[in-house]
């Protein structure tokens, strides 16, 4: 996939704040956390990662929107999704998801196995374990609220790979979220800076450079997910730009007044 850099030019109810809309309910984002982890969740943890993942749903789905305007449509397909995460690779996230749908199929590559064999595609699986994948269609209320608050419609299918993509984005969140309560920390964030041919690179965000370094560290036991721990993971899933910055400011701003309990 080529990559471009998103405009952030936004109109009509693109103008509203995503601070408005909780498509996403703490309990749901529990319900995702004990899938992978037998660690407690703080309430504001559970706020930061249903913030972070309306974040990058609501990026997604108005990139499709700026696809979908561009042939004079209202309702959104499923090429508008692909054009969306073609267009800005930010938007590449819950790609195990990938794996599962048609939309994808044919974009991830053939898999060959150490004789030079063809590994055939993944079937769907019909184990009852809880997965992020069999777990999906549990953020289809979710998708339609924010689909309905960003002014858009959907087909069934594209409503689908929101559900998957959001289902793959917060269980992986979790599992990063976990890891970081473990060591106590991470060490490294990755970051990709795009820009427009022949222009040079923006400088750092100073404030983003700061709010890094105060994420490598930890303190507090290692039996609980704090909001902390959610930012920490924030900038593992979203390797950079600014949806990462975006992600960290809103989660921050929906746990102001969120007590740690």
């Amino acid at each position: 996939m080529t990559t471009q850099p998103a405009g952030p030019e936004r109109s009509g109810p693109e103008t509203a704040s995503v601070m408005d809309v909780s498509p996403f309910k703490p309990s749901l984002v529990k319900a995702v956390f004990r899938d992978v982890t037998s660690m407690h969740v703080s309430r504001s943890a559970a706020r930061a990662a249903a913030s972070v993942t309306r974040t990058v749903l609501t990026e997604i789905i108005d990139g499709a929107r700026r696809a979908a305007a561009e042939e004079a449509r209202k309702k959104l397909i499923t090429g508008d999704l692909l054009s969306a995460i073609d267009r800005n690779v930010e938007l590449e996230v819950g790609t195990t998801w990938y794996d599962h749908s048609p939309t994808f199929r044919g974009l991830t590559g053939v898999l060959y196995d150490a004789e030079g064999v063809i590994v055939p595609s993944r079937k769907r699986s019909r184990s009852r374990k809880p997965s992020a994948v069999v777990g999906a269609h549990r953020f289809e209320a979710g998708v339609k609220k924010l689909l309905r608050s960003r002014g858009a419609t959907a087909v069934p299918a594209m409503v689908r790979d929101l559900d998957g993509i959001a289902s793959v984005f917060l269980t992986d969140l979790a599992r990063d979220a976990a890891m970081v309560v473990r060591e106590g920390g991470i060490k490294r964030f990755g970051t990709v800076t795009l820009v427009m041919p022949g222009e040079p690179a923006p400088a750092p965000s100073p404030f983003l450079n700061d709010s890094l370094r105060a994420l490598s560290t930890r303190s507090g036991d290692r039996r609980t997910i704090g909001r902390d721990d959610i930012l920490a993971a924030t900038t593992i899933q979203l390797f950079g730009g600014n949806l990462r910055q975006r992600a960290l400011a809103e989660a921050r701003e929906a746990t102001q007044n969120t007590s740690a309990g």
